[in-house]
């Protein structure tokens, strides 16, 4: 099946570009100049993947990252040429999965694309019956199959990374997971030294699972080693 992504730039010339790009790599590409219509389009008809600019006309992209983020929780990259590290990480932590930054060569977009896609579960249709995978740890339940977080009676929406980032954190229990699998696994890249995404997506997850960002004790950050799910914190 063809993998739609909803592409909104306002440089018409770079829009146009991306499309082709995007289409001769068998991709079914929904163009936008603006977000005007990126909200309702993406209610009617949830895409694989959105590829959103930050500095649009109206409402720019982070605004509506934030709405989008209300319902859609599939993939969304920022694709701008704001590089300042600010923007990059605020980007990250309302809720966008990557960030690039223009001028970009189509095959490195292209392999952020297809990278992003590969850490999109599959539909429930083509799940076989029987095959819930679920842990639990004092009142968290993480349920795989059906991608369901629950904190006591509290259901926690997570966004497909920020789940796959959870449900590899809860897999190894009590273990120091480095930022080194965490990129491979995760991200789908190398980890550089500098790339903060992983710090950003562990602290929205802390906010989102009530850990105590300024003294976590449920998910820790080990200094110069990756990040340790603590078992028993869960009471």
């Amino acid at each position: 099946m063809t993998q739609r992504i909803i592409l909104v730039e306002d440089d018409d010339r770079l829009r146009e570009l991306v499309t082709d790009f995007l289409t001769s790599a068998f991709f079914d590409v929904i163009s936008l100049p603006d977000g005007t219509e990126l909200i309702k389009r993406a209610r009617e008809t949830p895409p694989d993947l959105i590829v959103l600019d930050v500095m649009l006309p109206g409402l720019n992209g982070f605004g509506l990252c934030r709405q989008l983020r209300q319902f859609y929780q599939g993939p969304l990259l920022f694709m701008t040429a704001r590089d300042d590290d600010v923007d990059q990480v605020l980007g990250l932590e309302i809720g966008a999965d990557d960030y690039v930054t223009k001028p970009i060569e189509p095959r490195v977009l292209l392999a952020r694309i297809q990278a992003l896609l590969r850490r999109v579960p599959p539909t429930p249709e083509s799940q076989a019956i029987g095959s819930t995978s679920s842990m639990q740890f004092g009142k968290l339940q993480i349920n795989k199959s059906r991608r369901t977080v629950m904190l006591g009676n509290t259901d926690i929406k997570l966004t497909s990374h920020e789940f796959d980032m959870l449900w590899l954190l809860a897999q190894n229990a009590g273990q120091v997971v480095d930022r080194n699998t965490i990129y491979e696994k995760i991200i789908g890249r190398e980890y550089d030294g500098l790339d903060r995404s992983a710090d950003v997506r562990i602290s929205r997850l802390r906010k989102k699972l009530e850990d105590d960002p300024g003294n976590p004790f449920r998910i820790k950050t080990i200094w110069g080693k990756g990040f340790f799910f603590v078992a028993e914190a869960w009471r």
